[in-house]
């Protein structure tokens, strides 16, 4: 993607990469939106969908020191990066080129990334992971559609995806999923 965009001459504001005004504030407020969203998606969203408390695909980094240098570096560089530049700014570039730039036009950008965002996590996470990355591509999806901006999704993202991991790792996520919902 990154190549493509060098190599076509597309300007990087053009797929999000837009400088904020303020570089504190916007690692700040991707830090703490990313890390509440998570945490109501557990304890609210997902209960309410009837999903698993434990993520049983990587439950495998529950107490594991071990695998945290790895999955850390995927979810903050392969996650936050990554599929914000892909899923956001790329995509909503060529669609855009495709679909136009109005509101419905927009909307539909939003839920064919979201779409797209949502199957990706199938492979691996299966339909709980769907579900999930369904919520957060509308939410990210919606914010990059209004403000065109990539840099505080890329700190939400991974902020998001670090407060999950640290829910697993500390054997967290099963309280935090049943903090307003008993199991059943």
């Amino acid at each position: 993607m990154l190549a493509w965009v060098e190599a076509s001459e597309t300007p990087w504001e053009a797929i999000g990469f837009v400088r904020p005004k303020s570089w504190l504030r916007t690692v700040a407020i991707g830090l703490v939106f990313g890390a509440l969203f998570k945490l109501v998606m557990k304890a609210v969203v997902m209960p309410l969908l009837g999903a698993p408390a434990v993520n049983a695909p990587y439950h495998y980094i529950a107490g594991n020191a071990a695998a945290l240098p790895y999955i850390l570096y995927a979810v903050i560089i392969g996650a936050g990066f990554g599929e914000e530049t892909l899923y956001r700014g790329f995509l909503f570039e060529r669609l855009g080129k495709l679909l136009g730039t109005t509101g419905r036009a927009k909307l539909a950008i939003v839920l064919l990334t979201t779409a797209l965002f949502g199957a990706a996590h199938y492979p691996d996470q299966g339909i709980p992971g769907v579900e999930q990355a369904v919520f957060s591509g509308l939410v990210f999806g919606g914010i990059y559609a209004l403000r065109g901006q990539l840099f505080m999704l890329m700190v939400a993202h991974a902020a998001f995806d670090v407060m999950a991991v640290a829910l697993i790792y500390w054997n967290l996520e099963s309280r935090i999923a049943h903090l307003f919902f008993s199991a059943s």
